[in-house]
Order: C-alpha cells, then structure tokens, then sequence
C-alpha cells in the first residue's frame, strides 16, 4: 500500500489536505472516505489497505477544522467561514479529483459519523456523481439532541459506558483502539459552536421530503452500525433514515447491525467481520 498526501483549495480559500492509497494493478472502483468529528482522514488507513489489497483506490480528504487542513491547535472544529456547506462542497470536490485522476472510476461514498451526515447531504445535490452511499455509525439528525449554541462535547455520549476505563470507551470495546484515539493530538475535540450553528442549519434539508426526492432512485445505500452506538441510541434513531430512503423510493437500501457494536464499527473487536460485510457490499454497486 502507498499512501500520497495532496491538498486542493476550497471554493472559500482554505487548504484542504487529502490522500490516495492506490490500490496494486488495475482498480474496480474508488472509495472514498468521510471521517467524523474530533478525527482525521489518516485513521482509516487500515480500510484503506484492505480496501486496496480488493482491488480498490481509496481517497479520503481531512475535514475543515481537521488533521492536516488546519493550520494550528486553535482552528480545530473550526469549518472557517464556508462552514458546513463548505464541508459538504469540499467533499463533491475530492470526488471530481479523484474520478478525473482515475479515468472515471465509479466512486462508492463511505462517510462516518459526523462524515456520514455530511454524506447525506451531498447525495442531496450530487447523488450522480457516485456509484454508491455507505453510512456508518449515522443517524436521523432529527432525532439527536443536539445544542447549537454550544461547543460539541464529544465525551458526553460515555455516559451510557459507566464505570468507564477511559472517557471514549464509547467508540469501541477494543481498549487498543480507544487507547490509540486518546493519544492522537488529532482527536478527541468537538466543532466549535460556530460550526454547530452551520450543520444544524443545514440539517433540515437532511428530512425533507422534497429534497430526499431529489437522490437518484437507483443509488444503493447501506447503512452499518452498532447497536450501542450512543449516537443512535439502540438504533431508534437511525432506522427513520432507512425508512425515509425507503419512502424516497429509493430502490436498495440496506442495513446491517451489529449486536453490542459501538460508535466505531471499523475499530471493533469484530472490525474483520464488519470489513468483510462492507467488502461484500461494494462489489455489487461497482460491477454495474
């Protein structure tokens, strides 16, 4: 596997840091990755290895107020002054950037967490641009209860994980990789309330009818998650998403959950299990 560190300006003016693990010999397809809050694009770069060693390139782009697309400690969870939207854009570009650097390739979107919701506002406007949708560790937005006029406290979803070993023990049952999140200098932080403001601005485009119309009827969606995952609160806010895809008429559209799974399913204690599911999945969108 070689990893190539690129940037791209985004339409407002910032730096956006983005890599490519190119995959041996011919690729099938392009995945590309959305990483959620407090985190960066370089933490998934053993999906990215496997992703590779089936055939398939990977790119995935640091978030605004993110790993290498900050310029220092002080900007992180800061989405500047494109915000959300910008975010959103940022991740349409990285799409066109990769489709062009290989040939046209299709691309199967694969966006977690903060990264997934962003990814269900991109197929809002640019459904066409990708072969396929994945969501992991997602939700309704809808339905978290969320304060737009405060900093995001990432550490409050450890509350349900009580007595806790750590205050992230929300992420996953493998204390090797919530050992590893809490000593990266990139992780752990919430958006500012700046940037909140800016998602949950957005959000409302995220349930509307109207505008979930606008996706292609034909894009395959798989949504993946654990069923301790706080963020969905024992799936009861997350199957509405299924279910408002479903009323989209949106043809193919499946769930997999996994029983005792946390935020992080790609971090797992059974991270090869939900690797294989995802592998299985994507091949089918990518063939047609």
């Amino acid at each position: 596997m070689r990893r190539e560190d690129f940037s791209f300006n985004s339409e407002d003016g910032l730096e956006i840091a983005y890599y490519r693990w190119r995959a041996p010999g011919k690729a099938a397809g392009i995945v590309q990755i959305a990483h959620g809050m407090g985190e960066h694009a370089l933490r998934y770069a053993h999906v990215a290895e496997f992703l590779n060693q089936l055939g398939y390139h990977v790119f995935a782009n640091d978030h605004r107020g993110h790993g290498r697309s900050v310029k220092g400690r002080e900007s992180l969870g800061d989405f500047g002054s494109g915000g959300w939207n910008g975010l959103v854009a940022d991740m349409a570009t990285l799409t066109q950037l990769a489709r062009t650097r290989e040939g046209g390739l299709p691309v199967i979107l694969l966006g977690h967490s903060m990264g997934s919701f962003a990814a269900q506002q991109y197929v809002l406007d640019h459904s066409a641009m990708i072969a396929g949708l994945v969501l992991s560790g997602s939700a309704a937005v809808d339905k978290l209860a969320i304060d737009p006029s405060q900093d995001a406290d990432l550490t409050a979803f450890n509350r349900g994980f009580e007595p806790a070993r750590t205050q992230h023990d929300w992420l996953s049952r493998d204390p090797a990789a919530v050992d590893a999140y809490e000593a990266d200098p990139l992780c752990g932080f919430g958006i500012n309330k700046n940037a909140m403001a800016t998602l949950m601005a957005s959000a409302i485009r995220l349930v509307d009818p109207a505008a979930l119309a606008q996706i292609r009827k034909e894009l395959p969606i798989y949504i993946f998650a654990g069923d301790k995952d706080p963020i969905n609160h024992d799936l009861e806010w997350l199957k509405p998403l299924a279910e408002r895809y479903r009323a989209a008429r949106i043809a193919n559209v499946s769930e997999k959950y996994y029983t005792n799974g946390r935020h992080e399913m790609l971090n797992e204690t059974n991270r090869d299990e939900v690797l294989r599911d995802l592998a299985s999945w994507i091949q089918k969108p990518i063939a047609k």
